[in-house]
């Protein structure tokens, strides 16, 4: 599902990874990792529903490495605030100065009410609205970040094993850089989306979209969601079937950051979300991408890691 603005959909694929190397015969994998083997695959799509930006599907080499087997959970990424002190950026104050330059020159200042630490959160509205303005469902709000994932009133008590959402580029970058890994780019996220599955249309094959196996939008979008899968955000991460490599939650649940550039200005997140439904995107699909301003947090945007591969420490 696409982003308000500071996000885009518009983009051309990323350059293709340069041939793989020979990987070593054996690999130290840290716990909650999963080693994603080199080789070559093809990327994007030029099926009919696939977006100007994942074309034209070209074939890319990629080198072996690891990646996180679940995204990123709350519990982690509290683990990583206790430890560091880190404050993400929703939890900052705004600084009408720094904003003023990145806006158009004359941009009128916003009520103060407007410039206080928060997020963006999905607000459904009570009937249909118009798909092309975003603003019909997405609200600015005060106090919203990765423990108040909806603002003030919600918290995560229950849900420290569902994804940490609200995390901004900058704030995955901070967590991976301290937990010793990095963002993995995109042409590694569709590998391992993929699973070892070639020309498929969903990280589990083809045929029509299987809400036993990702965590999709159920219901008209945006204005009635059945939940008849039980959730109607996030889900506990793992609740659904894993890929080919190992990898859950590859498809829906939320938008995972990359590294790449998407766009000028903009940073990459692939795999889609709680919110994706086939009557207004499909990008639960692995070779769909998207692209945000590297400061924003969305309640349905979270993160992964990856890491290079080590030989295996000589054992006695």
């Amino acid at each position: 599902m696409m982003a308000l603005g500071g996000c885009s959909d518009s983009a051309p694929l990323p350059a293709a990874a340069p041939a793989p190397t020979t990987a070593p015969t054996a690999v130290d994998i840290p716990p909650g990792m999963v080693l994603i083997p080199a080789g070559e695959f093809t990327m994007g799509s030029d099926a009919p529903d696939a977006q100007p930006n994942e074309r034209p599907a070209r074939r890319v080499k990629v080198d072996a490495f690891l990646l996180d087997r679940t995204e990123v959970t709350n519990a982690q990424f509290a683990e990583f605030v206790k430890a560091t002190g880190y404050v993400t950026i929703a939890e900052r104050p705004v600084d009408w100065e720094v904003i003023r330059q990145q806006v158009p020159p004359g941009t009128p200042k916003p009520p103060d009410e407007m410039l206080q630490p928060g997020a963006l959160v999905f607000t459904p509205p009570t009937e249909p609205v118009r798909l092309d303005d975003v603003s019909g469902w997405w609200t600015w709000t005060p106090g919203a970040c990765w423990r108040h994932p909806e603002g003030p009133g919600s918290d995560i008590a229950d849900r420290m094993d569902h994804p940490a959402v609200q995390i901004a580029f900058h704030d995955a970058v901070a967590y991976a850089t301290w937990a010793g890994k990095r963002l993995p780019t995109e042409v590694e996220w569709e590998r391992a989306a993929r699973g070892g599955l070639e020309g498929k249309r969903f990280v589990w094959g083809d045929g029509p979209l299987d809400a036993t196996r990702c965590n999709v939008w159920q219901g008209d979008f945006p204005h009635r969601n059945t939940a008849d899968d039980g959730f109607v955000r996030t889900a506990p991460v793992g609740t659904y079937p894993p890929n080919g490599y190992g990898l859950v939650d590859m498809a829906g649940n939320v938008w995972e950051w990359c590294s790449d550039e998407f766009a000028p200005g903009e940073r990459a997140h692939r795999g889609g979300s709680y919110l994706c439904n086939p009557s207004y995107c499909s990008s639960y699909r692995p070779s769909a991408r998207r692209g945000c301003t590297p400061d924003t947090g969305l309640g349905h945007l979270g993160f992964r890691c990856a890491k290079d591969i080590s030989p295996q420490s000589p054992r006695s």
